[in-house]
């Protein structure tokens, strides 16, 4: 699904060059739950930025669903996001003026997709995601959890390819957090595939594998560890 090769981003003023991402190799397959780790400043977020076609690379390849992005014009990366990628950000990103359906219904409104359609797979998504009971709500009558749930709902109502998730559980206590990872997981054990960017060891470990960066590199890779109780933890709690 994703192969980067050689991958680079390079910031550039007058004075300084920065780098970003220093030719970064990473295959990502279908069905894989990919999570990228490193401190802060290692370039992960900005890796995840160009996977997600939010952000352009200054060299190197990058083949999503064998398209090749790296100087492909805005409006092909436009449509390839909106039809194949969600995303899940760390600080919700819910509107507040519209309710928990209107927020997950409104990626469907601008691919398009008819009053009668968006009813039925909004109802249906937030069934799955277990927050069907506050649908008429607004973001600032739901806890944390909630509006995370809500956030994962909008990713997932277009049926994406790819989920992308930027610290997810960055912005909640370990209860909701570990809620919102059992999610997740179980969205991939069901076929989804999945990029997440996390400082969160004990997040990490519900991955299929890790990647670590530094320094703009991918330095290492390690299967993580398969814990049957990592997916029946109600307290969890990070292990950084």
């Amino acid at each position: 699904m994703i192969t980067t090769k050689q991958l680079s981003k390079i910031y550039k003023t007058e004075e300084v060059q920065t780098t970003a991402l220093n030719n970064v190799d990473l295959h990502i397959k279908e069905g894989e739950f990919v999570a990228i780790m490193g401190p802060s400043g290692c370039g992960k977020s900005t890796l995840l930025n160009i996977l997600g076609l939010l952000d352009d690379a200054s060299k190197g390849s990058y083949l999503f669903l064998n398209n090749e992005i790296v100087g492909s014009g805005e409006k092909t990366k436009s449509v390839l996001r909106k039809k194949n990628i969600g995303f899940i950000f760390q600080n919700f990103n819910l509107i507040d003026e519209l309710t928990v359906f209107e927020n997950v219904e409104l990626p469907l409104i601008y691919n398009g997709i008819s009053s009668s359609e968006r009813k039925r797979r909004v109802d249906e998504i937030l069934e799955k995601i277990n927050i069907s009971h506050r649908a008429k709500h607004y973001p600032q009558q739901l806890s944390g959890g909630q509006q995370q749930r809500a956030a994962v709902a909008r990713a997932l109502v277009t049926k994406p390819k790819l989920i992308l998730a930027d610290e997810p559980t960055g912005n909640l206590d370990s209860s909701n957090g570990n809620e919102v990872m059992n999610l997740l997981a179980e969205l991939h054990r069901e076929g989804s595939t999945i990029a997440m960017v996390t400082h969160s060891s004990y997040d990490a470990g519900f991955a299929s594998r890790i990647v670590n960066m530094k320094d703009g590199e991918i330095f290492s890779e390690e299967h993580a560890a398969q814990r049957k109780d990592v997916f029946q933890k109600a307290d969890a709690k990070d292990f950084e």
